[in-house]
């Protein structure tokens, strides 16, 4: 069975609701079905990677599958549990196993926390931990994503942008998920930068276990990271498969044209 499994999931945003009423000839044009009847299957161990230009419905898909927004239809299984109707204390220890690595590394973490507190925060909160066993954690997940342990007394803003993504994968790890969503994690980056964050991915996943599904409008990010291709488009999924017959192989006009306009990026 796939650890995840996403069937007809639509999300529809009304965006004819105002404080000052609404036009009803107009209501259905301001409907967006930013995701469509997407249905998908994410394997244990795999990274399904989605890919799609700015707008079509990745990010929306990825908050879907982990219920941080509420559908307006379809249904998710994650380890064969139904995380729509799962009920709060069901969802507490789906919280666990679900994490999520944010785009910007700049506004994800709280600036008025200190690395050992934003770090701590998930243990606090599911684990019950004495404040000896956190800081070793803590210490742990910082030498996980490369980074010393002399971080912990720092604020965020000291970090550069990739230091400050490290700090983040390390806050999706604390609580040693199965399944990440990775929702365009280097975007915010200098493509050097970027490709150390794409390798530590890697690395984190051969090291724990990791299930991912990462969201990126890079053709080459994606194909060098990726297990398979899911192909989005206006909030569908148009097109997947695996990485060598999406990527040599297109069926959609639409994944031609996203091979055709972006260049080869080398990763190493």
């Amino acid at each position: 069975m796939p650890l995840v499994q996403v069937r007809k999931l639509t999300k529809v945003f009304d965006l004819s609701e105002s404080p000052f009423g609404s036009s009803p000839g107009r209501d259905r044009q301001r409907e967006v079905r930013a995701v469509d009847d997407v249905s998908l299957d994410i394997e244990e161990g795999e990274t399904l990677g989605l890919v799609g230009e700015s707008g079509s419905g990745k990010s929306t898909l990825g908050r879907l599958i982990l219920r941080l927004i509420e559908p307006t239809s379809g249904s998710t299984l994650f380890d064969g549990v139904d995380v729509l109707n799962a009920s709060n204390p069901e969802m507490r220890r789906l919280r666990r196993d679900m994490q999520i690595v944010f785009q910007d590394p700049f506004g994800s973490l709280d600036p008025r926390f200190r690395v050992e507190d934003l770090l701590a925060e998930p243990l606090v909160i599911h684990e019950n931990l004495s404040p000896k066993s956190r800081r070793q954690r803590v210490a742990e997940l910082l030498r996980a994503v490369g980074m010393d342990e002399s971080a912990t007394l720092r604020y965020p803003h000291e970090f550069s942008g990739g230091q400050r993504q490290r700090i983040g994968i390390a806050r999706a790890l604390a609580l040693r998920p199965k399944f990440i969503v990775a929702d365009e994690p280097v975007s915010a980056l200098d493509v050097s930068v970027g490709a150390q964050i794409v390798n530590l991915l890697q690395k984190l996943q051969r090291e724990f276990g990791l299930t991912y599904l990462f969201i990126s409008h890079s053709m080459p990010v994606v194909r060098y990271l990726s297990t398979r291709i899911a192909v989005m488009y206006r909030g569908k999924i148009v097109e997947t498969g695996k990485t060598s017959v999406i990527t040599s192989q297109p069926a959609s006009d639409y994944t031609k044209s996203l091979l055709a306009a972006t260049p080869q990026i080398a990763f190493s």
